[in-house]
C-alpha cells in the first residue's frame, strides 16, 4: 500500500475514533436513585400574611434537621400548576429522603409534628406527592 494510501486511511480510522468518541461524551448522564421525594404543591388560606408562610416554608429547614434520612429540600417556588384557575396553588417545596422507611418515618416524627403546627393553620390546602425507583 502507498504511503498515501496508508496516511488517508489512518487519518480515517482517527476521525471516527473521534467522532465516536464525541457522541459518547455527549450522551446524557442520569441516575434513578433509590431515595424518595416529597412533593407539597400549597394553596395558602387568603388572610395567611407573607411572614406566616415564610414561617412555614423555612420551617421545613428546621425540620430536615431534626428528622433522620433527610437528604435535601428544596423552597423556591418557581412554578405551580393549579387544579383550577378558582383555586390558584401558589408555593411548592419537596424533600428527598435516603429511604421509604424514613419517608414514612417523617410523617410520625415530633418535628414534623411542631412544624405541623405552624403550617396548617395557614394552609388552605395542598397536594402532597411521593416518588422513587
Amino acid at each position: 500500500m502507498h504511503k498515501s494510501a496508508v496516511r488517508r486511511v489512518l487519518f480515517g480510522a482517527v476521525l471516527i475514533a473521534v467522532f465516536a468518541a464525541g457522541v459518547i461524551v455527549g450522551q446524557n448522564k442520569y441516575s434513578q436513585p433509590k431515595s424518595v421525594v416529597h412533593v407539597v404543591t400549597v394553596k395558602w388560606k387568603a388572610d395567611a400574611t407573607d411572614e406566616q408562610r415564610a414561617k412555614a416554608i423555612d420551617g421545613v429547614k428546621t425540620m430536615a434537621e431534626k428528622i433522620p434520612g433527610v437528604k435535601n429540600i428544596w423552597l423556591k417556588t418557581l412554578r405551580v400548576q393549579s387544579p383550577s384557575q378558582d383555586r390558584p396553588y401558589n408555593a411548592a417545596f419537596a424533600i428527598e429522603f435516603e429511604s421509604e422507611a424514613a419517608a414514612k418515618a417523617y410523617a410520625d416524627h415530633p418535628a414534623h409534628k411542631e412544624w405541623e403546627s405552624i403550617y396548617v393553620p395557614i394552609r388552605d390546602e395542598s397536594r402532597s406527592h411521593q416518588v422513587t425507583n
